[in-house]
């Protein structure tokens, strides 16, 4: 799944990338975090509908990204998120089928973006509670988790929007609430770095 990445992906990209590096003028510190080989997962809060952009911009790899069943059920959409690569994500139910998807391109040394809050936040808080599901998969996977954190405002030349990545980890020996807590501990340390120089 991983190995080539879609052309409607790679044309998005290309075509509308600068128009939205433009439009948005976002800051993206420390892309060189995220790892050019081996299998990934990109996980960090969600707070817009565009926040997986950010990502797609700031590193030529291809990302996996799970994104929730509603979209791949509205037929006027549906062929965009299939046509990138998406995989399809029942949040309400287990979905086994979306999770083996997902260690599949990992054990091919592919990437995977995840939002562990499993919704965009619309509340006052910092962070939602993280589901388990990307540190299970990096411990099944061995793969590599690099934190992020989003914030500032989707606006014309905004002069806010930032997104930073962390170093990467792995788990390891770590549990998964151990590793758990750590992603959420690392998104936050970054949210409140942006929202420091961003005063």
């Amino acid at each position: 799944m991983n190995k080539k990445i879609p052309f409607l992906y790679k044309f998005g990209r290309f075509l509308l990338g600068p128009i939205f590096k433009f439009y948005y003028n976002p800051k993206i510190i420390n892309k060189e975090f995220i790892l050019k080989n081996g299998p990934i997962i990109i996980a960090g809060n969600h707070k817009h509908l565009y926040d997986q952009c950010l990502t797609i911009i700031a590193t030529k790899r291809g990302i996996h990204y799970m994104a929730k069943k509603e979209y791949f059920d509205n037929k006027k959409i549906a062929w965009f998120f299939r046509g990138t690569g998406c995989i399809s994500v029942d949040r309400k139910n287990k979905d086994p089928q979306a999770v083996n998807l997902a260690l599949k391109v990992l054990k091919d040394n592919g990437a995977i973006g995840i939002f562990p809050e499993g919704t965009r936040n619309r509340t006052k808080d910092i962070l939602l509670p993280f589901k388990f599901g990307a540190v299970s998969m990096a411990k099944k996977t061995d793969a590599s988790i690099v934190p992020f954190a989003i914030t500032g405002d989707y606006k014309f030349r905004s002069k806010n929007l930032t997104i930073r990545y962390g170093k990467p980890f792995k788990v390891n020996d770590m549990s998964l609430e151990e590793a758990n807590n750590k992603l959420y501990k690392e998104v936050e340390k970054l949210i409140k770095q942006n929202l420091k120089e961003n005063k």
